[in-house]
């Protein structure tokens, strides 16, 4: 499916320290659960007002004040529900095969890792770019 613009990834900062002010109160027992730290956002929207954005983590979307958003601008190599594979496999191990499901930045070293889904399974493991390829 091709989109109309191109998505803007970003991160939103936000811990329960901040108060609820900042999170929709319909997604905000949701958000505080996913632990939003560190993870990468899709921007989906914004309001007419710019009251509120539309956040994206994998499925979930989030309504949120705009304050707490900050944009990065180089975007991951891969992206929520992208098919991947493991490059190289650990020595007598198989090769994982699933769609992403987790995309977590580190902003030391501007640079994605990834968790995903294979056989409806979360893997343990967290991939950087360069172990994996799109299947």
């Amino acid at each position: 499916m091709r989109r109309s613009k191109p998505v803007i990834f970003g991160l939103y900062g936000w811990s329960p320290e901040y108060g609820f002010r900042y999170i929709h109160p319909a997604n905000r027992r949701s958000f505080e659960l996913l632990e939003p730290v560190g993870k990468l956002f899709e921007k989906i929207s914004e309001d007419e007002e710019g009251e509120w954005v539309t956040i994206r983590y994998d499925e979930q979307q989030f309504l949120v004040k705009p304050e707490l958003f900050k944009e990065i601008y180089h975007k991951p190599a891969f992206s929520f529900g992208d098919s991947v594979e493991e490059v190289t496999p650990a020595p007598g191990e198989y090769r994982h095969f699933g769609l992403i499901s987790d995309v977590f930045w580190d902003e030391s070293t501007d640079t994605a890792t990834f968790q995903i889904v294979e056989r409806k399974r979360k893997l343990p493991r967290v991939f950087t770019a360069a172990e994996l390829r799109a299947d």
